[in-house]
């Protein structure tokens, strides 16, 4: 993936498209973070206006598509429009040749309208999900997901879930170090699961308790190690169990299971390709208990067994 290229049309989101250059256009290489050769290109290069009532200035045609390692197809205002068909027959063309396509927000209705998604499941915005879904009766909508990688396109849903999105490629394709430290530049959550739901009844938890949600989580990220379970999480916020775990979802989207299996899962990936610890005592550490529970999960999660991954993820890091 060291070839990225943005495709925009006649007019782009600003936010989508800049979520796209933060993740894969600047040079962040003084903190040893990978760099890209990365272009915005269109059907028409010149100024493009944006939908936050500035233009920018593209440079390069759909022959830019031609390198690229990975396709962007930021957020796509002109959903009433028809796509380019030469756009189309590019992106037919990328993936077929086996590029990534990535799509945030309604640039799905992209790799929809060139048939990549026919049979595949698809992410966008809540918002955009039923037109998706009738427009393109053959991919297979799910309205609720941030982000999910199926065939050649990743899409994922509005504006910051294009960034869980970039970080889950950046993961895949260069490890968790690299992009815990790239979230950490841009200061924004190292890793949400794809699957959890877009939006949540409460994004900054209420105090209404004297040990406040934001501050459970946060204990929880540290104590990964030991077991902890919904009854213990409970009684450390003051609540009983079944509102403890109402509030949990309600706050973060999630179960307080799945989040803890995440965040294992998260930090098992990163001691794996951090350190030489044996398989056993990276479940020790990462609150998975033994070694069987941890890959009976790994494998399930990332379809690889803890002990394959650490070999691909070091040969690939010596290819590099």
């Amino acid at each position: 993936m060291r070839n990225v290229v943005a495709v925009v049309g006649d007019q782009v989101a600003a936010f989508e498209l800049g979520v796209v250059c933060q993740v894969f256009g600047l040079d962040r290489s003084d903190d040893g973070l990978p760099v890209h050769d990365f272009a915005v290109c269109g059907p028409r290069p010149g100024a493009v206006p944006t939908t936050s009532g500035f233009a920018i200035q593209v440079e390069h045609g759909l022959e830019r598509l031609a390198a690229a390692d990975l396709v962007a197809v930021p957020a796509w205002p002109q959903l009433d429009a028809p796509v380019p068909e030469q756009l189309l027959a590019a992106l037919r063309e990328a993936a077929g040749r086996g590029a990534q396509v990535l799509s945030i927000c309604t640039g799905a209705f992209l790799p929809a309208a060139a048939g990549l998604l026919d049979g595949r499941r698809a992410a966008t915005h809540w918002q955009f999900a039923g037109l998706l879904a009738r427009r393109f009766p053959r991919v297979r909508v799910d309205r609720d997901i941030l982000y999910v990688a199926d065939g050649p396109v990743l899409s994922s849903a509005g504006a910051a879930a294009g960034i869980d999105a970039c970080l889950h490629l950046v993961r895949r394709e260069y490890g968790a170090a690299t992009a815990n430290a790239l979230a950490r530049r841009m200061v924004v959550p190292a890793h949400r699961s794809g699957g959890q739901a877009q939006f949540v009844e409460a994004p900054v938890p209420a105090p209404r308790t004297p040990y406040e949600l934001s501050e459970l989580i946060d204990w929880m990220q540290e104590h990964l190690a030991e077991p902890l379970t919904v009854r213990t999480l409970a009684a450390r916020a003051a609540m009983s169990p079944r509102t403890f775990a109402r509030r949990f979802k309600a706050a973060t989207g999630t179960t307080p299971h799945r989040w803890l299996l995440d965040q294992r899962l998260q930090l098992a990936e990163e001691l794996l390709e951090t350190t030489d610890l044996a398989v056993e005592a990276v479940a020790a550490r990462a609150g998975f208990g033994g070694a069987d529970t941890l890959r009976h999960h790994f494998a399930a999660r990332r379809g690889v067994a803890p002990a394959a991954h650490r070999r691909a993820f070091r040969r690939d890091l010596q290819a590099r």
